[in-house]
């Protein structure tokens, strides 16, 4: 039977490690299962951030918050407001002229807004006055100087407030939304002047947790949208597509049940992400209001877009834009994911794994359930020499250890972005017989031909590590497990090739053969598969003994 790498030396720790031998991490897909993984934490993806300076300076330009501030100046060190802590109408007017905000009832509304904001900051203090027979009085605080010093920490502490202070308004405005807790009779409640029962608190408790849930689900996959995109226009997520995510189980056509739940959610979610987006969590297009005005069952509520969504168009020319485009900015990736972690979730860093040595690197990546080794690689390789890099990682994939199988593929997906002139470092390498093969690969992909033949025993330790990586990584049901099987091992003269197999000196030896023997489709190569599984883990056995 012939080895491997008599056809094609590439398919051991070759290009196919780049293209697509690793998910984006040994899981898989991020927040699959029960969520209980690395340390019991449900996970997200790892994201990449501003620097605070970049995002403390993005803050302060964001409109809700700007305004908030420069009304608080406004005030100075003393307003009249009245007995509910607010500016008279007359005042409210003056303050939106004064200010830029805009004339009219659209400047006023702008002021009602930046004044709750500064308020709940701490921006603004209503009290009693001292002067003038006494009264209720406004006054700038000490926080306005703070942040006009522009000190990152304590903008970007202040806006992180102010986006929860955002978000938790929202929510309180959608729980006259009866239908999102089911059987709430929350509008009722909320429009009673008796005193609330203990049966319609808890019912108003279950809206209120039921906006919050929809808010949190529909910001965790806008944030898992924007970790997996790699462009601007694969991170906005158009509100139809959303809410379809949040109603439709995973790998099930839509009833025509949930078709009008995907709807309502959609109202639902309009008005708290317009509200996220003017805090600036989101770049957010609303529902177009006419599509209200078209609805046909004379709901007043919006049909879904006719078209199926296609992904490969751009967002913004498809039926679907009208129905609301949703988008993390840089600021509300920050925050989502503050939020996710206060919730208990795994919400790493790219680049948590790339500030050490390439032993660090390739042992963080190997050993975490909640990575994107690629992103990871290409962290750690900027600013370094590819010559010594090159080297510092095949040190660092030495070894006939548990761990050495994927610290090898990682080596060679980082060894895949570096060009030529790493090629000396590499061919020191094929003296290591735990190397040979994936320099060799390296190399007859560069183009070289006086690559020596590194021997039957090197080919055979080289298949059953690289089975090894995609058996750890993947697992024997995986897909590109039983490819590479059958590319690797074949069909024909079975039993003399697993003769020599199970006699390979490797950690996984063992689990590659029985792995091989559950999942290869040739019933007689199965079969001396699993012969040969036996005679390794007899030999096992013995040694250890």
């Amino acid at each position: 039977m012939p080895l491997p790498s008599e056809v094609d030396l590439g398919t051991l720790y070759g290009a196919s490690a780049a293209d697509s031998g690793f998910p984006p991490g040994p899981l898989g897909d991020f927040g699959e299962g029960d969520g209980e993984e690395a340390d019991d934490l449900p996970l997200v993806p790892p994201v990449r951030l501003l620097e605070r300076e970049e995002l403390a300076a993005a803050a302060l330009r964001v409109p809700l918050f700007e305004r908030a501030i420069r009304l608080a100046r406004w005030v100075g060190p003393r307003r009249p407001v009245d007995e509910w802590g607010e500016l008279d109408p007359g005042l409210q007017a003056q303050a939106a002229i004064d200010l830029g905000f805009g004339e009219g009832e659209e400047g006023v509304d702008a002021v009602v807004r930046a004044w709750v904001l500064a308020v709940d900051l701490e921006l603004i203090a209503v009290g009693d006055s001292a002067e003038d027979g006494g009264g209720e009085v406004a006054a700038v605080t000490d926080g306005v100087e703070a942040l006009e010093q522009g000190d990152p920490e304590t903008v970007l502490t202040a806006w992180e407030s102010a986006a929860s202070i955002v978000a938790g308004i929202t929510v309180e405005a959608e729980l006259d939304l009866g239908d999102l807790a089911e059987g709430a009779d929350t509008e009722a409640v909320a429009g009673s002047g008796e005193e609330e029962t203990e049966e319609e608190y808890a019912q108003l408790e279950e809206a209120r947790e039921q906006a919050e849930g929809l808010l949190d689900e529909a910001l965790q996959v806008l944030y898992e949208a924007r970790a997996f995109a790699t462009t601007e226009s694969e991170e906005t997520v158009p509100l139809g597509v959303l809410s379809a995510l949040l109603v439709v189980p995973d790998g099930e056509d839509p009833t025509e049940e949930m078709l009008g739940d995907i709807t309502s959610v959609m109202v639902a979610l309009d008005p708290m992400l317009q509200d996220l987006a003017d805090i600036g969590i989101l770049d957010y297009r609303p529902i177009d209001p006419s599509l209200f005005d078209e609805s046909e069952d004379g709901s007043g509520a919006p049909e879904l877009p006719t078209e199926p969504f296609d992904p490969d168009a751009p967002v913004e020319e498809t039926e679907a834009a009208r129905f609301g485009l949703a988008r993390l900015t840089a600021l509300g990736v920050h925050q989502v994911r503050q939020w996710l972690i206060e919730d208990g979730y795994d919400a790493p860093l790219i680049g948590d794994h790339a500030r050490g040595t390439a032993v660090e690197l390739l042992a963080g990546i190997a050993g975490s359930a909640n990575v994107m080794p690629e992103e990871e690689i290409a962290e750690w390789l900027v600013g370094r020499e590819p010559l010594a890099a090159a080297a510092e990682l095949l040190a660092a994939s030495r070894g006939n250890d548990l761990v050495g199988p994927i610290r090898r593929q990682f080596c060679a997906l980082a060894l895949g972005r570096l060009g030529e002139e790493v090629e000396p470092s590499v061919r020191e390498a094929l003296g290591d017989p735990h190397l040979t093969v994936l320099a060799t690969a390296w190399l007859v992909e560069q183009g070289a031909t006086d690559i020596v033949d590194p021997g039957r025993p090197v080919l055979l330790w080289s298949t059953v590590d690289q089975l090894a990586a995609l058996l750890i990584d993947l697992g024997p049901e995986d897909e590109t497990f039983l490819e590479s099987v059958l590319q690797l091992v074949g069909t024909s003269a079975a039993e003399p090739y697993f003769a020599e197999l199970w006699r390979v000196e490797h950690p996984y030896t063992t689990a590659v053969l029985e792995a091989i023997g559950e999942q290869h489709p040739d019933r007689a190569t199965a079969k001396e598969a699993r012969k040969a599984a036996y005679k390794a883990r007899s030999r096992a056995g013995t040694q250890a003994k």
